[in-house]
């Protein structure tokens, strides 16, 4: 079963390689019109994908999903509408520059920066069958051909959205269809199968639970394939001594909106003299969400993110600090990195927050719900990068998926 697995990745990765000279080296005004044909065939094929989505989330109910994994598995009509908008967004939105002019060497030779399609990018993810949408079409607009594999409770939905929205925009734009892949397989296997093909597939986005995508990870350095892996997250509130307690109220609030996604509200920290006035507040706010609070002493990590705990989602930490380092202190070491908010009044406090603070993303009196492509940068994102190390960090969108390659050239030319 695993050989047949593997082959059928296999399949996928080579179909994608054959296709995509075709994406890499269509023009601008093809890849803008296959996004926009991809949002128009969403929104006048709904009822299929809808349709197709009902079957999942009806499987998926009956197998015993929690309501956190079911919410992230669900297309609305709201939500298909809004990623219609996303890709007409992402189809207006300016292509990279294919080559930069950087400088004049010795002898008067330019010195230009190329940027390349990486050639075919892989990617795994979990329930949620939008996020099938929002790779392949940052996939086509980077110009770089995919593999896409989900898991069993999505793959209905996006197989439709394959066949309905992504491929007959693609051929209508005069782009093979055959560049944007999906794995047709369930098995877990082809998850290790996707990270093992370094000459097909070199670079693969990995998002999903912590310690499944931490293990895909290392198994792909082993293989000498590049990953993206968005594996843990969970939002940081602090609460200053001077934080306002309407501001307080609202970000809380507001950071609760969806319990099942990375950036939402997990670990809301609190200054000792302030921990008196303002958790009544707090208190009030996770009442109004249905959230309840993890008070000390804790029986878990402080960073435990509770979006992965499908018993326990409508849950967030909540401990007392002696003040802003010990706060900076617990966010840089406990939690994952993610992105992490201050709630205050003075500016210098925020300050030092901000050079504190060593994560992805980092806040003043605004929700970490902000850490997110579309609502940062307007386009929609492959996952959000926590490495450490020079590269793309944060959201990752398109303008992140190439190869740079340094061209020299004689004057004149």
């Amino acid at each position: 079963m695993a050989d047949e697995v593997a082959k059928a990745v296999e399949e996928c990765a080579r179909a994608a390689n054959l296709a995509a000279p075709s994406l890499a080296t269509a023009s601008d005004e093809a890849i803008d019109a296959a996004l926009t044909a991809m949002a128009e065939l969403l929104l006048s094929g709904r009822g299929a994908v809808l349709e197709a989505n009902r079957d999942d989330v009806a499987r998926a109910r009956a197998e015993g999903m929690s309501a956190g994994l079911l919410d992230r598995l669900t297309i609305t009509e709201e939500r298909l509408t809004g990623m219609a908008e996303q890709l007409r967004l992402l189809a207006g939105a300016p292509h990279q520059e294919r080559s930069i002019p950087l400088s004049t060497l010795d002898g008067g030779l330019r010195l230009v920066e190329r940027r390349r399609p990486v050639g075919v990018i892989g990617a795994n993810y979990e329930a949620r069958p939008n996020v099938t949408v929002d790779i392949a079409s940052q996939l086509v607009k980077s110009r770089n051909g995919g593999v896409l594999r989900t898991g069993s409770a999505a793959l209905g939905s996006a197989q439709r959205l394959l066949e309905t929205v992504i491929a007959p925009a693609l051929s209508g734009a005069g782009i093979d269809a055959g560049v944007v892949q999906l794995v047709p397989r369930v098995e877990r296997e082809a998850a290790s199968a996707l990270v093992g093909l370094p000459a097909l597939v070199p670079l693969v986005i990995l998002r999903g639970s912590g310690e499944s995508t931490r293990a895909l990870a290392t198994e792909g350095a082993t293989h000498g394939v590049r990953t993206l892996a968005h594996a843990d997250g969970g939002g940081v509130l602090y609460l200053d001594v001077a934080a306002d307690p309407e501001m307080v109220r609202t970000l809380v609030t507001g950071s609760l909106d969806r319990l099942g996604v990375c950036n939402r509200l997990n670990l809301l920290l609190i200054h000792d003299d302030g921990y008196d006035a303002l958790w009544p507040v707090v208190a009030e706010a996770l009442d109004g969400r249905g959230v309840t609070p993890s008070l000390a002493p804790h029986e878990h990590a402080i960073g435990y993110e509770w979006a992965l705990d499908s018993e326990r989602e409508a849950t967030v930490t909540v401990a007392r600090v002696a003040g802003l380092a010990e706060a900076v202190q617990v966010a840089n070491e406990q939690t994952s990195g993610l992105a992490a908010g201050i709630a205050t009044e003075d500016a210098a406090a925020a300050e030092a927050f901000f050079d504190g603070y060593t994560g992805t993303g980092v806040f003043w009196n605004a929700p970490t719900r902000l850490l997110d492509g579309f609502k940062l940068l307007a386009v929609p994102e492959t996952g959000i990068n926590l490495d450490n190390v020079p590269g793309p960090r944060g959201p990752v969108t398109y303008t992140d998926l190439y190869l740079r390659q340094y061209a020299v050239l004689p004057a004149g030319r």
